[in-house]
């Protein structure tokens, strides 16, 4: 009798770990992929019984995956524009949007290049033949982009040598490949390729680059989903966002 109770005790000690257990998917912005994997181990450390699963793309992407319901827990997008579509779809929790990064866009070349490229105007000499952004219509990086060549009055003259990427991190990689004489990114993506790809001088925007978060209204796992986002807020997960470029909002 006392072997059963154990054995009982035992089933219920499983089932209870067990229900306990979640798996959070956290949509990120192509831009945190590094800085968010970093994070992962930790918030697993700190919160026994929970795997965290990451996906990574454009926000625009990210937020028509979440639209047509996709399971996801809590959404990490790289500008003001998507979250704001997001509330305005009700598809965040109320009350639950914070920011938690800032970033700055800035004009790259390949290390090798010997374009002299100094001002906005300079993409418009010979040499520079093709331009790498994101889709503006539906990467934020690119919407940053454009928006400054056309407070420039550049665009007319850019946008025919644009060559537009799915996000940010592959209008970097177009760059680094050399494929692209200058290219449109982050400077946090920047710093990943420092080897491949040089930094030609800050792009000014008419809004600061700021990251906010949110928890998916609906998610099966609130609890954990707003132990990510403080954990993401903590001084732990900021050290970590600061290695990798970020900057408190």
């Amino acid at each position: 009798m006392r072997l059963a109770v154990r054995l009982l005790l035992a089933a219920v000690s499983v089932l209870a770990t067990t229900a306990h257990a979640a798996d959070l998917t956290v949509s990120a912005a192509a831009s945190l992929t590094n800085a968010f994997k970093e994070l992962a181990p930790a918030f697993e450390a700190r919160n026994p019984g929970t795997k965290l699963l990451l996906n990574f793309a454009a926000s625009d992407a990210l937020l028509a995956q979440i639209a047509r319901g996709a399971p996801v827990d809590v959404f990490a997008s790289a500008d003001q524009e998507t979250m704001d579509r997001a509330q305005a779809q009700q598809l965040i929790a109320a009350g639950s949007r914070r920011n938690f990064a800032n970033n700055a866009l800035v004009l790259i070349a390949p290390a090798d290049s010997r374009l002299v490229l100094a001002t906005l105007s300079d993409l418009k000499q010979p040499g520079v033949r093709r331009i790498a952004l994101g889709q503006p219509s539906g990467v934020p990086a690119g919407r940053y982009a454009k928006g400054a060549l056309e407070a420039a009055r550049l665009w007319g003259d850019v946008e025919p040598k644009a060559v537009y990427a799915q996000n940010v991190r592959q209008a970097l990689d177009y760059v680094a490949r050399g494929e692209a004489e200058a290219g449109f990114v982050y400077g946090t993506d920047a710093a990943l390729l420092k080897d491949k790809v040089k930094v030609a001088f800050a792009v000014p925007t008419d809004t600061p680059i700021r990251y906010p978060v949110a928890l998916i209204a609906g998610s099966p796992s609130p609890a954990e989903a707003r132990a990510f986002v403080d954990h993401l807020l903590s001084p732990a997960g900021q050290a970590v966002l600061a290695r990798h470029g970020f900057h408190t909002p």
